[in-house]
């Protein structure tokens, strides 16, 4: 697809539009709930969505409604899947050890991407899922990339206009962050206490190739176990230190964008 629209927007940009407002969505969205999300006109976003389904990217139900599509779905499966697979071996026996929810994220821009999650069986509230993002700074595993990221991007980042507060236990004051970040640099890990949802809490440490860190793994707990979650610390960094032995010559610029996060959102 190519072409731009009188306002400088391309089709492939208005098609992004569509499938994020999409994947936010709770459910099938009609035409017009469309429209309003994405700021489409009718038209134009009548015209994609019907492209769209006819190639299986999007789906429609029978009362006119759109969702993402299966073929979309068995595409994605495969972005990211030489680092899943090399990873998983390594996540599941770290499971094995600590029987808790375990997880590996990198950032993308100023979120951070999870893409591959071992599940435990206790009760902690899921702040998110394979393939989903969320803030940087009310992640462990966000801290921890943060943590360790060049100081430009560590203060791009934190120069943001302004820092969602998920939970009333976020931490959003800059200089607080700031300082948060600095002690998890030195101690080698980050950790959270429901800042991302109410009750789960989180350690992670970074995952880094060369000089560059590229990743994170994380654990989460319920808040009764967050006063004793460092004891998983050996087992995180023995794991991310077997994680990139086997990820050594991985492409990852092809999974992520490393650039500077957006300052403003």
């Amino acid at each position: 697809m190519s072409g731009r629209n009188r306002d400088g927007t391309g089709v492939l940009d208005r098609v992004m539009l569509i499938l994020e407002a999409l994947d936010r969505a709770a459910r099938p969205q009609t035409l017009t709930e469309l429209c309003t999300a994405t700021g489409i006109s009718k038209a134009t976003t009548y015209r994609l969505l019907t492209g769209l389904v006819d190639v299986g990217l999007l789906a429609r139900t029978t009362d006119s409604r759109y969702a993402l599509g299966i073929r979309l779905w068995e595409i994605a499966q495969n972005a990211g899947r030489q680092l899943r697979d090399a990873a998983r071996p390594f996540l599941q026996d770290m499971f094995s050890l600590v029987g808790e929810t375990t997880h590996l994220a990198v950032r993308e821009g100023d979120e951070v991407l999870y893409i591959e999650r071992i599940y435990g069986t206790r009760r902690v509230p899921r702040a998110s899922r394979v393939g989903g993002r969320l803030p940087l700074h009310a992640t462990a595993v966000g801290k921890a990339i943060l943590a360790f990221e060049e100081d430009w991007v560590r203060e791009a980042y934190l120069d943001r206009e302004r820092l969602e507060r998920p939970t009333p236990h976020t931490v959003v004051n800059r200089e607080a962050l700031r300082a948060e970040l600095v002690e998890a640099r030195q101690r080698g890990y980050a950790i959270t206490r429901e800042e991302v949802r109410v009750g789960s809490c989180s350690i992670a440490v970074p995952v880094s190739q060369g000089s560059h860190v590229v990743g994170a793994i994380g654990v989460v707990v319920n808040p009764e176990q967050a006063e004793t979650m460092v004891r998983f610390v050996p087992a995180l960094q023995a794991t991310s230190r077997r994680i990139q032995k086997a990820t050594a010559h991985f492409p990852w610029e092809t999974l992520f964008q490393t650039g500077l996060p957006s300052p403003h959102r």
